[in-house]
């Protein structure tokens, strides 16, 4: 799509031509597509802005990531916030702080997954083990599941100790999905506390977590 186009389409009433030309920015050079894209951060429509920024996060300018950076604090939209830290991470470690810090400050649900996952792609064990303890604190259950399994993903890293003392921790919890989580993630840990740990939820008074913990002794 020739730029002209891309400019018309932009000024669309209809969004529909608004994502045609942000999906054909990705055809040009930063110089041209960075400023083009900073302009519709606060697009009315938010599928336009989650467009915007994917395409933020394969530009890789300090323009691009202090629109990131914008997106991820002041938009109203779930949805964009998840996608623009999903496109904060494509920059490096130099993102993880502020992915924290986003942590930290947001509380919805999708965001903090989206976040746990990057942290975890990302290879920052100290800060996968900080949002872990953060998302455990709170009150939503799938952040909570997805905090587990990132621990689990924590057996082969530095925080390796860290992690295992947090999982023997929530074996006890009340909470029957923390437990077939930790079921799961113990699995990857070859210490004697998590065999042992193990052995205790094969005992467990749920069948669900039990299931979890002897899911791979059947043949």
């Amino acid at each position: 799509m020739e730029l002209h186009e891309i400019e018309t389409k932009l000024q669309d009433a209809d969004f529909q031509y608004r994502l045609k030309a942000i999906s054909a920015l990705q055809d040009y050079p930063t110089d041209v597509a960075v400023p083009l894209l900073t302009r519709h951060i606060q697009d009315p429509e938010f599928l336009v802005r989650t467009f915007v920024a994917r395409e933020l996060g394969k530009q890789k300018t300090s323009e691009s990531f202090a629109a990131l950076l914008q997106i991820m604090k002041f938009d109203n939209t779930p949805n964009v916030r998840a996608e623009a830290s999903n496109s904060l991470s494509l920059f490096g470690r130099v993102s993880a702080s502020h992915l924290v810090q986003t942590f930290l400050r947001d509380d919805h649900w999708l965001v903090r997954r989206s976040i746990l996952a990057a942290l975890v792609e990302m290879d920052c064990p100290e800060e996968v083990l900080e949002v872990c303890a953060l998302g455990l604190q709170g009150e939503d259950a799938a952040v909570q599941e997805a905090a587990v399994d990132a621990l689990g993903w924590l057996a082969n890293s530095r925080q390796s100790e860290a992690a295992l003392s947090q999982l023997l921790m929530l074996k006890n919890s009340e909470a029957e999905y923390i437990r077939v989580r930790v079921a799961y993630a113990i699995k990857h840990f070859d210490a004697s506390e998590a065999k042992e740990a193990l052995v205790e939820l094969r005992q467990d008074a749920d069948y669900r977590v039990v299931g979890a913990a002897m899911e791979d002794l059947v043949p």
